[in-house]
């Protein structure tokens, strides 16, 4: 495997994962496992004017998985969910080599382009995402209900 992949600045966000642990009382939650590699990732997140105010993670997954779960994590908080599917899309267009590395809040995705080039490791270093998209539409839904939307 290609250096890049596991770039020091790769090893480094897998080392620091800011806001690990699970909330008590999240507004969303989702479980996300990679079935090719085992990596398994979930996030809480609590939403309150659309915006993240409190996010947590357990990240049980590989050094790819962990520092997109920690590029996710260092920027969550006051995201959209919007803003959290545009940054998966876009994150998913550049490992399928269709756009450039996402930008704005979610930038540091670039240090991951190298994946692009192993399309087994893709769904390890999407997980964070698709869980923090899903937890956020459950945060959403779940607060429509209560008619607090």
């Amino acid at each position: 495997m290609s250096q890049d992949l596991y770039s020091s600045r790769v090893l480094e966000l897998a080392a620091d994962i800011p806001h690990v642990g699970l909330l008590q009382n999240p507004d969303g939650r989702s479980h996300r496992v990679s079935r090719l590699c085992g990596s398994e990732i979930e996030v809480d997140v609590c939403l309150q004017d659309g915006q993240v105010i409190a996010a947590g993670i357990e990240p049980k997954a590989c050094a790819l998985g962990q520092a997109s779960a920690s590029i996710l994590m260092r920027h969550i908080l006051g995201a959209t969910a919007d803003e959290l599917r545009a940054a998966r899309d876009a994150f998913k267009a550049m490992l399928k080599g269709e756009g450039p590395a996402p930008s704005g809040r979610f930038w540091e995705l670039r240090y991951l382009e190298a994946v692009k080039d192993y399309p087994p490791r893709h769904t390890s270093a999407l997980l964070a995402f698709d869980a923090a998209v899903e937890a956020s539409e459950r945060a959403s839904a779940k607060q429509e209900a209560r008619g607090e939307i």
